[in-house]
């Protein structure tokens, strides 16, 4: 085929026959339709090719989720202070502020402290790894732990994405704020270990 086709792109003459502008590189002829990118659906990989939408997915907010979080301190409190109830009796009665008093308080004091940060990591990692995919906190309020595709996190996940809460309190808990402004409802350490709360 002979004559001169112009680039749509630069405006330069090429030959009738060319597939790419000689001076700008662009494609000559028609442009060739591009399918959509596949929507990722919960319980398949991505590269499976399901094109099939997700029904519109909520997420726990800020306010909803700083709810449950206080009930499920209570319940840890509500286990732990048996213990450090057990050590402050045995401190009275073994002479109140006396020397070994003293000292049985303080080892309860630290035990309950210690008791309070492992109790808490592992009730958390446990319970949104599990097939509950929730704290009792969460699952009061319908909210469930799963990571971008709407999948079950691992243990390991689950204690990465506790252990990131420090960072979001670090920093004036903005990264816990961040829950009620980002478009997932996704806190700093939501983000750090690639989790989302749903509804």
């Amino acid at each position: 085929m002979n004559g001169t086709l112009f680039c749509s792109k630069c405006g330069a003459p090429n030959a009738a026959s060319a597939q790419f502008c000689g001076r700008c590189g662009a494609p000559t002829g028609p442009p060739v339709p591009v399918s959509p990118a596949p929507v990722p659906v919960a319980g398949y990989p991505a590269t499976a090719g399901y094109t099939v939408a997700q029904p519109g997915v909520g997420y726990g907010g800020f306010w909803i989720r700083v709810i449950a979080a206080i009930v499920d301190a209570v319940l840890i409190r509500v286990v732990i202070f048996p213990i450090g109830a057990i050590f402050g009796l045995g401190g009275l009665a073994m002479g109140g502020l006396g020397h070994g008093g003293l000292l049985l308080n303080v080892l309860g004091g630290g035990l309950t402290v210690l008791l309070a940060i492992v109790g808490g990591w592992v009730y958390e990692a446990f319970m949104e790894s599990s097939s509950y995919q929730a704290t009792l906190g969460k699952m009061i309020f319908g909210m469930k732990v799963t990571d971008l595709y709407g999948n079950r996190i691992s243990f390991a996940r689950a204690t990465g994405r506790h252990f990131a809460k420090i960072i979001s309190g670090m920093i004036l808990c903005v990264g816990f704020i961040m829950a009620g402004i980002t478009e997932r409802k996704q806190a700093l350490h939501d983000m750090i270990a690639g989790t989302l709360v749903r509804r």
